[in-house]
């Protein structure tokens, strides 16, 4: 009770003595208790968040301040529900937008100046074309799991992009944010192992997006002794993975996924092993999506695998097609005619062969091969790029489209997105940086000769 009074005693004479900077003061109040935001982020909740925004830009109070602020508004906005985040991103990206009058303002002064003055004038453009939520993002990495934060903040804008398409530009930034922190020279390769720790062993289970783990069994075959796996880490996400790669020790060229998942099959002796597969690449971390590594990650463990096994003299993928149908039944009577294998597939039965290729009688395969190889090596986005994701992936690393592999898939979803069917990605060590620019200037798609072949027309 003495306390409240004193608190009013003392509220009364700031009134007396500041009167014209009363509201500063009530500010200096609210920045110095705490933020506390409803889940959906309603009412006056968006007034004291653009305040509390404003004192983490203006560094008022010093850094340590401004970082403390940081922290609490992390805290927040973990705490708002769906439409919570999706009301606060969107005032980031429409209230800390570029100033475009400043931009004006610094155009016409850098129009303006002089060749002593030119540099200074650049500088000063640089600065307006740079929006004010950057230092705000900018902020966050220096709070305790800040990169991830930052992270799981641009998948909630992935998530969200559809249905607010105004986060576009956010995204974009805090896109370019992190390419710029996850350098491919600070990532950490560990190996993977059955005596690695339950907690990353739980993430490897999680994160597999290409094969699914069935449970500890599968697991466990997966990480045999003619089986390798491997997780990237960065510095300051030490106990999050960034991305996982399987790979299977065989001979020769793997042609079925059934076969290298088999927990029945015979283990061989890796220094038997001819070839390295690498059958899942996956991606742990929804908000570094369309961050590229380039064809570091490959080489980095392609390394480590001939360290341990010299007698190594083959790498590829057995991957998976996930467009194809989706694409093939897309595809108009008169469009399918014009491609190789596709007036006999339309002539001869109905699309609802593809889910039974097993049953398919020789002609129709021969049709489907031929159509599947027409949509990895020369089906476009963009008028460039290969239109499947996976295969333009691998061809930007600098693959080469090696070979496609008949009832090679024939879970439900392997059926559903590619007729069973899977393609072999040759990574041929001197051709790789030759092949990758080649693609990635002139869209030039790297094919074996078995390829060509059901290429023609």
């Amino acid at each position: 009770m003495m306390q409240d009074q004193n608190d009013g005693l003392w509220e009364k004479a700031i009134r007396r003595l500041v009167p014209l900077g009363l509201e500063a003061w009530n500010e200096r109040r609210l920045l110095d208790g705490k933020l506390t935001l409803t889940p959906d982020l309603n009412g006056g909740d968006v007034e004291r968040l653009i305040k509390w925004i404003d004192a983490c830009l203006a560094d008022d109070g010093g850094q340590v301040a401004a970082r403390d602020r940081a922290v609490t508004l992390a805290r927040e906005f973990k705490a708002l529900n769906r439409d919570g985040r999706a009301r606060f991103l969107m005032l980031l990206a429409e209230q800390y937008a570029v100033d475009e009058a400043r931009v004006e303002r610094a155009m016409e002064q850098w129009r303006a100046a002089g060749s002593e003055g030119r540099m200074q004038a650049a500088l000063a453009l640089r600065d307006a074309l740079e929006p004010p939520r950057m230092t705000l993002l900018t902020r966050f990495n220096g709070v305790p799991e800040g990169v991830k934060f930052l992270v799981d903040l641009r998948a909630e804008l992935l998530s969200l992009r559809k249905e607010y398409p105004q986060l576009a530009p956010l995204e974009a930034d805090l896109k370019r944010l992190l390419g710029a922190w996850f350098d491919v020279g600070l990532l950490q390769l560990e190996q993977i192992s059955w005596q690695s720790s339950a907690e990353l062993l739980e993430k490897l289970i999680a994160y597999e997006a290409v094969h699914a783990i069935r449970g500890w069994n599968d697991l466990k075959n997966r990480l045999r002794a003619d089986r390798r796996c491997f997780a990237f880490f960065h510095p300051n996400m030490p106990n999050e993975p960034l991305i996982f790669v399987e790979v299977a020790l065989v001979e020769g060229m793997a042609g079925s996924i059934q076969a290298l998942l088999d927990e029945e099959a015979p283990v061989l002796d890796a220094r038997q092993a001819d070839t390295a597969i690498f059958y899942s690449i996956s991606n742990a971390q929804a908000g570094l999506a369309g961050i590229s590594f380039g064809n570091f990650l490959i080489k980095r463990v392609v390394k480590l695998l001939r360290q341990e096994l010299p007698q190594l003299k083959q790498f590829a993928t057995l991957s998976p097609i996930p467009g194809f149908r989706r694409w093939l039944e897309g595809l108009s009577d008169d469009v399918l005619a014009g491609l190789p294998g596709g007036a006999v597939w339309r002539d001869t039965g109905s699309a609802g062969a593809l889910l039974d290729p097993e049953r398919l009688d020789p002609l129709r395969a021969e049709a489907l091969r031929r159509l599947m190889a027409w949509y990895l090596c020369r089906e476009q986005r963009r008028g460039r790029y290969a239109l499947d994701p996976v295969a333009h992936f691998h061809l930007s690393n600098g693959a080469q489209v090696a070979r496609l592999n008949w009832v090679a898939d024939l879970s439900e979803k392997g059926r559903r997105q590619s007729a069973g069917m899977m393609v072999n990605y040759r990574y041929e060590l001197p051709r790789i940086e030759a092949r990758s620019q080649s693609y990635t200037v002139d869209g030039a798609v790297a094919t074996s000769a078995s390829m060509k072949k059901l290429l023609k027309a």
